[in-house]
């Protein structure tokens, strides 16, 4: 029980990768809050949490609004006292040539992604730091946070910020015991992945197999997608890591397709 008596907030968490990460920790003895903007999800998330004989709160959390995220962290707080863990995860994938993109699908990439992830770190460090008990903060990165490609200019972008975003939480957090990593992950054959196979077939001129075969798994040393568990270990790692001698860093979890 690597996260015995720790409290976590996941956002994103009612599916896909926040869902299995926050399975993660409440299985190593955490109390998590399942944060999402969609509330049944995240209600449905907790009964299972629940029926297993974990604590789980639901919350809903639009990390864009500076409004919901302070009032769901006061939830958090609230019902466990405080925050050990935040898992930043919450994400959207709009994708546009730069020169159709719409500002308008630009700012909501933007706003969920970087402006979430500052709202929910401002919130979380602010507990941690009252709590005097530290903490650990951990981003969902991708390889997009290193590398580009065609048509994800605002997801690059903001996947991008959030390297720098990491490093300054690592910097500022140190003196008050907060660490802050990134995990990135490779693709994942998440509902948000399996939508881009056509829009990327149709927008490059191949099939849906190229996508797959060339454009998404190409650069990976076996052809493979990144699982949730692979990501549920690493952020599992991360959270129970011992000391300040891990923090500011971006691992790279890809089949290879990034490294660095």
């Amino acid at each position: 029980m690597r996260l015995e008596g720790k409290s976590a907030v996941v956002t994103g968490s009612a599916a896909g990768i926040g869902k299995a990460i926050a399975e993660a920790f409440a299985r190593e003895g955490a109390r998590v809050a399942i944060a999402d903007v969609n509330l049944q999800g995240a209600e449905a998330v907790a009964r299972e949490f629940q029926s297993r004989k974990e604590a789980a709160l639901p919350l809903l959390m639009d990390v864009s609004s500076e409004k919901s995220v302070e009032s769901a962290f006061e939830s958090v707080i609230k019902e466990f006292g405080s925050i050990d863990i935040l898992l930043s995860n919450a994400g959207i994938q709009i994708i546009h040539p730069i020169v159709d993109f719409p500002f308008a699908d630009w700012q909501k990439i933007i706003a969920i992604h970087l402006h979430g992830a500052f709202l929910t770190t401002r919130a979380a460090m602010r507990s941690m730091i009252a709590s005097g008990r530290g903490g650990c903060i951990l981003y969902m990165g991708s390889a997009h946070s290193f590398i580009a490609a065609p048509n994800k200019s605002a997801y690059v972008a903001a996947k991008h910020a959030l390297a720098g975003l990491t490093r300054s939480v690592a910097k500022e957090g140190a003196k008050h015991q907060i660490r802050a990593n990134m995990i990135c992950p490779g693709f994942v054959r998440t509902a948000l992945v399996e939508k881009q196979i056509p829009e990327q077939a149709q927008q490059l001129g191949i099939t849906e197999e190229e996508v797959v075969k060339n454009v998404m798994l190409g650069a990976t040393v076996d052809g493979e997608f990144t699982s949730v568990l692979d990501l549920a270990e690493t952020a599992v790692f991360l959270a129970a890591f011992p000391s300040l001698a891990l923090t500011g860093q971006s691992i790279n979890v890809s089949h290879g397709h990034f490294m660095h």
